[in-house]
């Protein structure tokens, strides 16, 4: 009979994973709630930014916890290999290199957030969006590679936070398009007066 003691790391590299999609995906969630500009009413720009920024900061921490508990438990055996090269992976190599993906954007996101400043802005934009290929990666991963799929309680955070993030870029959608409609109108009223 295998122990707990036993399947420590194992059971440190589970948590850690739901631990990391699920902050991701409140990150996406906040990431998208703040293009709308609806949160800017509710409070501080500053400070709703900080909170994304945290969010951001700590799926990377999990994810390293993740990786980290993988290659140390003993009961699948995953190599450096396995955890860095995408289809590397002896044990479930689609769903693993969906996992591998999943971190190489978290970390181009990640890296490029903190170097904002120092970057264009339309190149830090076109990265950022890479954060919806990190959201459908990881669900992917955490579906296909998640040992807690038959799990009632995961299943229904899965198809929540799917139905949710997808109700979110929509809503994103529409606020962007009346915001360049706004401003349409504001740079062709000038126009009208003047002619």
């Amino acid at each position: 009979m295998i122990s707990v003691s036993e399947q420590l790391w194992w059971f440190v590299a589970r948590s850690g994973g739901i631990v990391a999609w699920a902050l991701v995906t409140i990150s996406v969630c906040w990431g998208l709630f703040l293009s709308t500009r609806a949160a800017n009413k509710a409070a501080q720009p500053a400070n709703i930014l900080d909170l994304h920024r945290f969010l951001g900061g700590l799926s990377v921490i999990f994810t390293a916890i993740h990786v980290a508990g993988l290659v140390l438990d003993s009961y699948v055996q995953f190599g450096w290999m396995d955890i860095l090269v995408p289809w590397a992976a002896s044990w479930k190599p689609s769903a693993v290199a969906w996992g591998v993906i999943a971190m190489y954007l978290l970390l181009a996101v990640e890296l490029t957030s903190l170097a904002m400043k120092w970057l264009p802005r339309p190149f830090w934009r076109q990265v950022h969006r890479a954060s919806f290929g990190l959201y459908i990666f990881a669900t992917v991963h955490g579906i296909q590679a998640g040992t807690d799929t038959l799990n009632e309680w995961y299943r229904m955070a899965m198809l929540a936070s799917v139905n949710i993030v997808a109700f979110l870029t929509v809503l994103a959608i529409l606020a962007h398009k009346k915001a360049e409609a706004a401003r349409a109108s504001r740079h062709a009223a000038p126009v009208a007066q003047s002619a």
